[in-house]
């Protein structure tokens, strides 16, 4: 499998040793909605560790919590709660819309408030070895002391300072350097430290984090375009000065979602939350749309995108119930044709095409290309009246295992209701059977109610949701 490195440039082969895969990606700051732009990132993520676990690898994967920074200060401030009331709330929120997009649960979910003692003893670990200072009860890594500044991002310091300004609150060396530790301002969430009350700097949690649930040089370290400069670049920095080892072998990041031409973004105001698209479209087609393009392609967002996706989704439900329903129905042969032999070769090639896609970089939008190609000479086979169950059920089989391994599949649920309605369906025929046609009518209608359609066709009883 290839993967392109933001850190080298390039499309570079990604190894594994020892059957294990240590992945961590930068997770949400927990004071609002997640919006489409922050899924994607989440999504795609998901995706990848989907893949690299379907190839059987051990996936160690770790998305933090950022649940203290001025954001969530703010926010309580305005709702007259508490940092940690504002965390809690909105952690429960993303997890409600991760379970909706089918974002498998992460192996850990670490906040920061959580490892306040692993970030203290990161700070202490950089003072010693001379890469940070302390300044009035603040605490600020020296870049100076990192020569190679700048390799992530491909940044030269010296153009950096130009542009950088120092707050007249703030007393660095250099204006770029960034803080690890803030003096506690008013009544502000803080913990006690050697350099006194405060609270960390964004960037040094997620190093403490890596550090403690991954140890140094792992994998994969991700997030959204936004983070190369300054949080990863500062990220590498100060973990590789503490630990004197490379932070990560890659570095995956996902393309911008623009709207109007211009990234999705809370600070610009141009942003749609998840929560919001849901209430129309649900959650299956903005995991298609966030699937259906290369992830580090910029893409555009409108409705009219994702009602192609929902029409999208739409075709893969319809495949996956025309499949069930002549599995469930008479016409069967108990032989392959000759049709059907070719017909099997060529999902079984589209197939490959599918996996070739994905060890290209993780191609998605390529992938699912092909698992339509896989759709359309399925529905082709299934408009015969007649066809063999050897078809049915290794064209079945290909199909729903693409469709899990993108996160397409319907739930347990969905599993439990098409159960209920199959029995449903078999106690109206028994009704018509006995010309109870009042009973079969009835059942007709409840189904109608909980939005089930039947259609009677001369392989049987046909059944869609509306």
């Amino acid at each position: 499998m290839r993967l392109y490195n933001t850190l080298t440039r390039k499309k570079e082969e990604f190894t594994v040793f020892q059957n294990k895969v240590r992945m961590y990606v930068c997770g949400p700051t927990v004071y609002n909605y997640i919006h489409v732009g922050n899924a994607r990132c989440f999504v795609v993520f998901d995706m990848l560790r989907r893949y690299l676990e379907y190839k059987g690898y051990e996936v160690i994967y770790v998305q933090n919590f950022t649940d203290v920074d001025d954001k969530l200060i703010k926010r309580a401030t305005e709702e007259g709660i508490t940092v940690n009331e504002v965390a809690d709330k909105y952690i429960a929120e993303y997890l409600t819309d991760a379970k909706g997009l089918g974002i498998r649960p992460a192996t850990f979910n670490p906040r920061a408030t959580q490892n306040i003692d692993r970030i203290i003893e990161m700070i202490k670990t950089l003072i010693e070895k001379g890469h940070a200072y302390v300044s009035g009860g603040d605490v600020y890594f020296d870049q100076k002391s990192n020569p190679s500044y700048g390799k992530l991002s491909h940044y030269n310091l010296d153009d950096l300072e130009a542009g950088v300004r120092i707050d007249v609150n703030e007393e660095k060396k250099n204006p770029y350097d960034f803080a690890l530790w803030k003096a506690k301002k008013g009544d502000e969430i803080s913990w006690n430290s050697p350099w006194g009350e405060g609270r960390p700097g964004w960037h040094i949690e997620c190093s403490a984090m890596v550090n403690k649930y991954l140890g140094t040089n792992i994998d994969i370290h991700g997030g959204g375009p936004d983070l190369i400069f300054p949080h990863h670049e500062n990220e590498i920095s100060q973990s590789e000065c503490a630990t004197g080892e490379p932070m990560s072998r890659f570095w995956c990041h996902i393309g911008f979602i623009n709207v109007d031409n211009r990234k999705m973004s809370k600070s610009l105001g141009n942003f749609f939350t998840v929560r919001e698209a849901v209430k129309q479209f649900g959650y299956l087609p903005i995991r298609y749309f966030l699937l259906s393009s290369h992830y580090r392609s910029p893409v555009n967002f409108s409705g009219e995108i994702l009602e192609q996706s929902a029409a999208a989704v739409e075709r893969l439900i319809n495949c996956a119930e025309n499949l069930r329903f002549r599995i469930n129905n008479s016409n069967v042969r108990d032989y392959l044709c000759d049709e059907e032999i070719s017909s099997l070769a060529l999902l079984e090639d589209k197939q490959r095409h599918f996996f070739d896609a994905l060890e290209d970089d993780f191609n998605t939008a390529d992938a699912i290309g092909s698992l339509f190609e896989i759709v359309k000479e399925i529905n082709i086979r299934l408009n015969n009246m007649e066809i063999s169950k050897q078809y049915i059920e290794k064209s079945n089989t290909i199909f729903n295992a693409l469709c899990s391994l993108l996160g397409f599949t319907s739930d347990g649920k969905e599993d439990a209701d098409a159960t209920y309605i199959e029995q449903m369906i078999e106690k109206r025929a028994a009704a018509k059977k006995s010309r109870d046609f009042a009973a079969a009518d009835a059942i007709r209608d409840e189904l109608k109610e909980k939005g089930i359609i039947l259609e009677d066709t001369p392989q049987g009883v046909k059944w869609k949701r509306a």
